[in-house]
């Protein structure tokens, strides 16, 4: 049973995890500090031009330019005169100049030194299809839809009434819809085209600008990997549960009743224990339930993974044993690509294996794990060295890179040098920044522990190389240095200032800037209409089934009379008017819950326990226990107020006094303000409170009605 959990309970990250039987097998991470830059569509200016490389460096607003091949320019951006020659005898400098505004899209995102790839062929991916508005090359069904499924979809594709010079493919999740959910899906992107293009040709918005930004987690999450197998959608934020199944119901209304609410105590990921699952996916040693372990290095070039025995004894000799822990890291490594997200070149070192047999069942099984993996992957043969060769689609940035930072003290290497090699080292260095000409003072900033051993064990070093080159030398402790950061600032004579500075003064802490966030003006989540299979369920929803007739018949058992509403407002419009001046106030800032004054509840004590004044003379109004017995409590625990005719003038009584009810209703109302609800939550017995009195002499005063200065303020 597949399920797919969203978790949102901490505001610093969204997770979305996809469990089969208590193990995860895809995962996503949303950090609000990482940007996904991937698919976002960029209005940018060509930087330079490298003939050499067949490329452009493009400026779309990141500190590293992106790189753009030759071969990922459209035919749009080419001269018009050279509209009809070979692709082969254009060069790049046909297409581009510097300076030149362009629209790019990431390909690929920026890692380590390389700057982001990019692409001026754009393509939009729904629900069902990909478009691809300026590439008419392409398009097509997946290469992953086979047999009768792909030649019912090639027919539908080619009753799509798609506009020239343009492409477009029909995803896997586009199996069994309809031609009316396909022309919904092609509808709504090309109105995400249009708006796109709107923005692109705006003047107002200088390159590099964002113009188009990608869906967040939980949407790119059902867009790509809700399918027919997931059998139940959890989310255990309120708030974001509103707005997934919003998001559902427009797009996969099929979906709907899948998504539910979760209210446990436990944590979603701990009850389906995936928490020590997903701390897997941060560490380099993955252990083997049969005893062995798997360690991923992540290089410049490529992905290492080797294969280790370590603990396991699962077979009766060397052979067999490291055939079982191979079989097990083959499907590990699968699992453990698609959590982390790793893609590239991956070269696998398998435990040796003398039999070709073996051998080949183990590439067997990990291109098995594999067939699920939404990216695109190739997998070699074991070679006679034991290594395995593989490629994976980098369908975004892979965990380490959202969520891990380099180590500031190694850059990354994972060791450092000591402090005796450093030290001299650096003196070595000291040494030669003294010896240029014209040099008065070398500045030398260290870390703590650095700069200790400096000033007692090398001080004679020091005071050795200050004399020998006639300079001062002066050495700075900063705790903000950390082993083997170090800073050397060499002075000249024409630079000492007049007034030296005391020396613990020149340590200045480092600067911290922030990165800076861009808002496209165009989001994916955005749709022109509701999906006709969103109507088509509306519709089936509203049949009238067996329980709905039985919910029939009980409603009509207390069915209100006919015209109750109506009277219902005219009553409360007359009879609310002469109150309307004093309790109008209150009535708009009632926001607590209303007295029960003959309950438990009221007896027991509480914000509430005070006893309302109670009326004296003639005129007091009815019995407040037939008013109250009423009052009751629905289904979602709030408490509706006493009926609308707790004021004497709505039971047509004359109001002899003025004076004497404004003064009354002012001290009711100090008490509590009974808000207005909505005619299907008024009571039975409010429906039955007679008209108010029409003699002409009747006296009112204020508004017709508070309906609507209360509407809000009822609600518990």
């Amino acid at each position: 049973m597949n399920k797919m959990l969203i978790s949102a309970t901490q505001a610093s990250e969204v997770r979305v995890a996809l469990v089969k039987e208590h193990t995860l097998y895809d995962l996503e991470i949303e950090h609000p500090g990482f940007e996904q830059k991937k698919a976002n569509i960029y209005k940018a200016r060509v930087s330079r031009i490298e003939p050499s490389l067949e490329a452009a460096f493009i400026d779309y607003g990141a500190e590293r330019h992106g790189f753009l091949p030759f071969k990922e320019i459209a035919r749009s951006y080419f001269k018009p005169e050279l509209a009809n020659e070979p692709f082969s005898r254009l060069g790049i400098r046909d297409a581009l100049r510097e300076g030149q505004e362009i629209m790019v899209q990431i390909d690929k995102e920026e890692r380590g030194n390389k700057g982001a790839a990019l692409t001026t062929f754009i393509s939009l991916a729904g629900s069902y299809l990909v478009l691809m508005p300026n590439n008419p090359r392409v398009g097509g069904v997946s290469r992953r839809v086979e047999g009768k499924e792909r030649d019912d979809l090639r027919d539908l594709l080619h009753n799509l009434n798609l506009p020239e010079g343009m492409g477009l493919i029909v995803r896997t999740a586009g199996v069994g819809k309809s031609l009316d959910e396909l022309k919904w899906d092609l509808d709504s992107l090309m109105h995400r085209w249009h708006a796109i293009e709107t923005v692109a040709s705006e003047e107002n918005h200088p390159a590099p600008f964002l113009i188009y930004q990608e869906g967040d987690a939980v949407m790119r999450a059902i867009r790509d990997c809700l399918r027919q197998d997931i059998i139940e959608i959890l989310v255990d934020n309120p708030e974001l549960y509103e707005k997934t199944k919003q998001y559902i119901e427009q797009v996969k209304p099929d979906f709907i009743d899948k998504v539910k609410l979760y209210q446990d105590k436990v944590p979603l990921f701990s009850f389906y224990q995936i928490e020590k699952q997903i701390e897997t996916a941060y560490q380099r040693v993955v252990r083997l339930p049969s005893g062995g372990s798997i360690s991923i290095d992540h290089t410049e070039a490529l992905i290492s993974i080797d294969v280790n025995s370590a603990r396991s004894t699962g077979g009766s000799d060397i052979e067999e044993t490291a055939f079982n822990t191979n079989l097990e890291a083959a499907e590990e490594i699968a699992r453990q690509l698609r959590l982390r997200d790793i893609g590239g070149l991956i070269v696998i070192d398998f435990i040796d294996m003398s039999q070709v047999k073996h051998q080949r069942e183990v590439s067997h099984r990990l291109q098995e794990s594999l067939e699920h993996d939404r990216a695109r992957v190739q997998v070699g043969h074991i070679t006679r060295f034991g290594l395995l060769e593989m490629s994976r689609q980098r369908l975004r940035s892979h965990l380490g890179e959202s969520a891990q930072v380099s180590c500031p003290r190694c850059d990354g290497k994972g060791t450092i040098r000591g402090i005796e090699s450093l030290t001299s080292s650096i003196l070595r260095i000291i040494e030669e920044e003294a010896s240029k000409e014209d040099t008065a003072e070398v500045q030398i900033q260290l870390p703590i522990d650095l700069s200790t051993f400096m000033l007692n064990e090398r001080r004679d070093v020091i005071v050795e190389i200050s004399k020998r080159q006639e300079a001062r030398i002066t050495v700075l402790p900063n705790q903000h240095l950390e082993t083997p950061k170090y800073i050397i600032k060499r002075i000249r004579a024409n630079e000492l200032p007049k007034n030296k500075e005391l020396s613990y003064r020149l340590v200045e802490p480092p600067a911290i800037e922030l990165p800076e966030k861009h808002e496209a003006p165009v989001r994916s989540i955005e749709k022109p209409a509701v999906s006709p299979a969103a109507e088509e369920f509306k519709k089936h929803s509203t049949e009238t089934g067996i329980l709905d007739n039985v919910k029939h018949f009980i409603s009509n058992l207390f069915k209100k009379p006919e015209g109750t509403e109506e009277k219902i407002k005219t009553g409360s419009s007359s009879s609310t008017a002469s109150t309307s001046t004093t309790a109008g106030s209150t009535t708009s800032q009632y926001k607590g819950r209303l007295p029960l004054r003959n309950t438990k509840r009221y007896r027991r004590g509480g914000p509430n326990d005070r006893k309302p004044p109670q009326r004296r003379g003639k005129e007091r109004g009815p019995d407040r226990n037939q008013q109250n017995a009423g009052v009751r409590r629905n289904s979602n625990k709030k408490f509706f107020p006493p009926p609308s005719n707790t004021y004497p003038e709505m039971t047509g009584e004359r109001v002899k006094d003025d004076t004497q009810f404004s003064s009354t209703a002012k001290q009711e109302t100090e008490n509590f303000a009974p808000p207005v609800m909505d005619n299907h939550l008024i009571p039975s017995h409010a429906a039955s409170a007679p008209e108010p009195n029409k003699n002409p002499n009747f006296k009112t005063t204020g508004s017709e009605s508070t309906s609507t200065q209360t509407s809000d303020s009822g609600k518990e």
